[in-house]
C-alpha cells in the first residue's frame, strides 16, 4: 500500500528545470531507494518532500492527505550536508534538537541515553562536537533524526564517512526502523547499499524519472539469459558443444578450473545448455549471471543519455 507520493512534480529555477513531470510511489514499511547521478535532481525532489521548497506543478501527498505543513513532525531528515553546532556540547545538542521536534526534555533523556549506550558513546555526552571525527558527528545526526520516531525517514548518503563495522551497524538500524513500522527513502550512489536494503527504487536522470520498481523485478527484467559454467576435463573448443545461436561471451583459466559464460537464444532454457556441457566435462559450478544494481544504473542512464541525444 502507497503511503508516500509525488503526483507528476516539476520544479524550475531561473537557469534550468530540476524535475520534469516526476511521479513516484513509497509502499509503507519499506525502503525505496531514490537514484541518480549528481544533478539528477534528487536534491529538489528531498526538498520538496521536507517542505523547504514548493514544486512548480504537481502534487505530494501523505497517504491520502495533501503534503501539509503539519506533516513535517512525521518526517526525520538526515541530510548529506550534516548541520551539528561545532562548538556545542554533543548531549547539550542532542538534547535541544529532540525537544525541537516536540519530545519533552523527560522523554529525550530518557531516549538519549537509550541510544547513546546502544552506539557506546556515552563518553562523547559531554565533549564538543568539533571534537568528535565526521563520522561520530554522523552518528549523533542519525540519533537527533530519528529521536521523535517519525514515520516516515530520508536518509541522504547515511554511510558516507564510515568505516566498515559502522556501515554495519547503520544497516541494521536502518533495518530494525522499518521492521517497527518506518518508510524509509533512502538517496544513495552506493549500489552496493541498495541491493542489500532496498526494496523499491526509482532512478532520475536529466530531471526525468527513467525507471521505478522493486528491486527484484528490475534485476528480473535486465536479465539477458546467460549462464557462467565451472568445468575440468575438457580442453576443446567449447563453440563446438554449443547449440545454434548459444553465444560464448567469455571462456577462461582460474584455479585449474574453466570457466566460460554463454549468453542463450531468449527462447533456449538453462537445461539445453547443460545437456550440452555434461556429456563432455565435470561440471563443478553453474550459474546464472544478474546484472548488479550498479550495471543496470550505468546501463539505464547512458541510454537515457544516447536517447535524449538522438531525440
Amino acid at each position: 500500500m502507497t503511503y508516500f507520493s509525488v503526483k507528476n512534480i516539476t520544479k524550475r529555477y531561473a537557469a534550468h528545470t530540476a524535475l520534469t513531470n516526476v511521479s513516484i510511489d513509497v509502499p509503507g514499511q519499506s525502503i525505496f531507494g531514490l537514484l541518480g547521478p549528481n544533478g539528477a535532481g534528487k536534491t529538489s525532489l528531498i526538498r520538496i518532500i521536507n517542505q523547504i521548497t514548493g514544486p512548480d506543478e504537481g502534487e505530494v501527498y501523505f497517504g491520502n492527505e495533501k503534503l501539509a505543513p503539519h506533516h513535517v513532525d512525521r518526517i526525520g531528515y538526515l541530510p548529506e550536508e550534516r548541520g551539528l553546532y561545532k562548538k556545542m556540547k554533543v548531549g547539550e545538542q542532542a538534547l535541544y534538537l529532540a525537544q525541537l521536534k516536540g519530545v519533552s526534555k523527560a522523554d529525550a533523556i530518557k531516549k538519549l541515553k537509550y541510544w547513546f549506550e546502544k552506539f557506546e558513546i556515552q563518553a562523547w555526552w559531554n565533549k564538543k562536537v568539533e571534537e568528535l571525527s565526521k563520522g561520530m558527528q554522523q552518528k549523533v545526526q542519525f540519533i537527533v533524526t530519528i529521536i521523535h520516531e517519525p514515520s516516515l525517514l530520508i536518509f541522504d548518503e547515511p554511510f558516507s564517512g564510515f568505516d566498515p563495522i559502522n556501515v554495519n551497524l547503520l544497516k541494521d538500524e536502518i533495518l530494525n526502523l522499518r521492521k517497527n513500522g518506518a518508510t524509509i527513502i533512502f538517496s544513495t550512489h552506493n549500489m552496493a547499499s541498495v541491493e542489500e536494503l532496498c526494496d523499491n527504487i526509482a532512478l532520475i536522470n536529466n530531471s526525468h524519472k527513467i525507471l521505478e520498481g522493486s528491486v527484484k523485478e528490475i534485476k528480473k527484467r535486465f536479465k539477458t539469459n546467460t549462464y557462467s559454467i565451472d568445468f575440468d576435463g575438457y580442453s576443446g573448443q567449447v563453440q563446438s558443444l554449443l547449440p545454434a545461436g548459444f553465444i560464448l561471451a567469455e571462456d577462461k583459466t582460474e584455479d585449474e578450473l574453466r570457466q566460460v559464460t554463454v549468453t542463450l537464444p531468449a527462447t533456449a532454457t538453462q537445461n539445453e545448455l547443460l545437456n550440452a556441457f555434461m556429456p563432455y566435462v565435470n561440471i563443478h559450478a553453474f550459474r546464472e549471471i544478474i546484472p548488479t544494481m550498479n550495471e543496470i544504473f550505468i546501463k539505464t542512464v547512458h541510454a537515457a543519455g544516447n536517447h535524449s541525444i538522438n531525440s
